[in-house]
């Protein structure tokens, strides 16, 4: 009962609002330019790894921070810095998780942070870009290639800032970065994508 009335309120607040003001512009050429830093409540940095062949199986790192000085009429010059903070891997099983944070998996303890910074971006289309940087994950840094996709911008009716979205996506090899537990059984290849949010500072 409580669900569906905070969901009617939700429907009749958004009614109340502009047209204009509840929907973000998905043309790039609207963007602003400028610093922005994550909004961390709405930014997700997901993977998944196949566990045992049976089964895809999907984790996350809430908690991430960051930076991106964007230039959209000048894509290659923008800059980009993630991190993620390692003892935050959730996967929805309390045990798992201290698993994956400990020294036989990620080490949070040893490595705190996960890091992302690209070194460049090269668009490949109106709203998509190759976004090649440093990661640094388990002590490793290793390049990688990840595929960015702008999603929209515009003032958050919420709490009123600017708001660029968009998600970052690939696959890397874990044993790349030296963690190596339980393969083959548990997958070596994860999907990772960072559906991020920023707010212009």
């Amino acid at each position: 009962m409580f669900r569906s009335i905070a969901f009617s309120a939700a429907v009749a607040i958004a009614a109340s609002l502009p047209v204009a003001a509840q929907e973000a512009s998905h043309d790039p050429a609207s963007v602003q330019e400028g610093a922005y830093s994550i909004e961390p409540a709405h930014t997700r940095v997901l993977f998944s790894v196949s566990h045992m062949g049976f089964t895809n199986y999907y984790g996350e790192f809430p908690n991430a921070r960051g930076a991106l000085d964007l230039k959209p009429n000048a894509l290659a010059s923008s800059t980009l810095e993630i991190h993620i903070p390692t003892a935050s891997v959730s996967t929805g099983n309390a045990k798992l998780n201290g698993e994956l944070a400990s020294a036989q998996w990620l080490d949070a303890e040893r490595f705190p942070e996960i890091v992302f910074k690209a070194e460049k971006i090269t668009p490949t289309g109106k709203t998509t870009a190759n976004v090649t940087g440093a990661l640094t994950l388990h002590g490793v840094t290793r390049p990688v290639t990840l595929a960015a996709k702008f999603h929209g911008a515009g003032v958050n009716v919420l709490d009123k800032k600017y708001t660029v979205g968009f998600d970052v996506s690939g696959k890397i090899k874990r044993s790349d970065f030296g963690v190596n537990t339980y393969l083959p059984l548990i997958g070596d290849e994860l999907d990772l994508t960072i559906a991020a949010a920023f707010e212009r500072n």
